[in-house]
């Protein structure tokens, strides 16, 4: 992986530094505002069905509810499997649709939490995460020897998840809830340093749609985070109805 500081350097001899800088800026801004739209979808399309009991009843009171709950995952791998196939606008907007089916996935917690709850919780987060982005942005420690380490620790989170679904265990939730707001906090900053990384290792050699793509994906990435961080934070901040 490319190190930001020993190209920026080797740059300044070649009078490319400012390119560098300016084009990371572009696309880190470019990556946050996807990002950005994309949870305002989710989060307006949770709102509008969540406290709509016809619309809840509709999804959580039939069938639909299994293809509520399992698509979005269906939708993320198979986007991430043919991303660099897709030209940038149809990824933009698969992306957007993504955000749109994980709304109805989570609408439920508009009829589970109290709006002061999950608007506290959502608040909390926005600041972890942009304190922890930040961090995974700016620092020169060099955050790619934990991916292994969160990759194992989100598998056993996922392996717990399903097994405590036939326990019930209230302790075991509990700590499924711990270790997921680490596991994320944790890929907040080193997904943010591996997206920047990766623009630096390859800007230079991709073309405009290459990088857009980059970007989406970067996007999905801390969309996920956030996202996933969120709803482990709501398990100890929000107060049900």
């Amino acid at each position: 992986m490319a190190d930001y500081e020993t190209i920026r350097t080797r740059s300044v001899s070649e009078g490319r530094v400012g390119m560098i800088d300016e084009g990371l800026r572009a696309y880190m801004n470019r990556v946050y505002m996807t990002m950005g739209i994309g949870m305002a979808i989710t989060g307006l399309i949770a709102w509008f069905v969540g406290t709509n009991p016809a619309m809840l009843q509709a999804i959580y009171g039939t069938g639909l509810k299994w293809v509520v709950m399992f698509a979005p995952l269906i939708v993320v791998f198979a986007f991430g499997a043919t991303l660099h196939r897709m030209s940038p606008q149809v990824a933009t907007l698969v992306f957007y649709g993504y955000s749109a089916l994980m709304g109805l996935s989570l609408s439920f917690i508009f009829a589970v939490y109290t709006g002061i709850s999950i608007a506290q919780t959502f608040f909390v987060t926005a600041i972890a995460f942009l304190a922890l982005s930040l961090y995974g942005y700016t620092t020169k420690r060099d955050l790619s020897g934990f991916g292994t380490f969160l990759f194992m620790g989100l598998i056993g989170l996922l392996v717990a998840s399903v097994v405590n679904l036939f326990l019930g265990s209230p302790a075991v939730q509990f700590a499924i809830s711990v270790i997921g707001v680490l596991i994320f906090a944790g890929l907040t900053a080193y997904d943010t340093q591996e997206i920047k990384n990766l623009y630096i290792e390859m800007a230079a050699s991709s073309d405009e749609a290459t990088i857009s793509r980059m970007a989406i994906m970067g996007a999905l990435k801390l969309y996920l985070d956030f996202l996933n961080m969120f709803m482990f934070l709501l398990q100890f901040l929000g107060n049900r109805q």
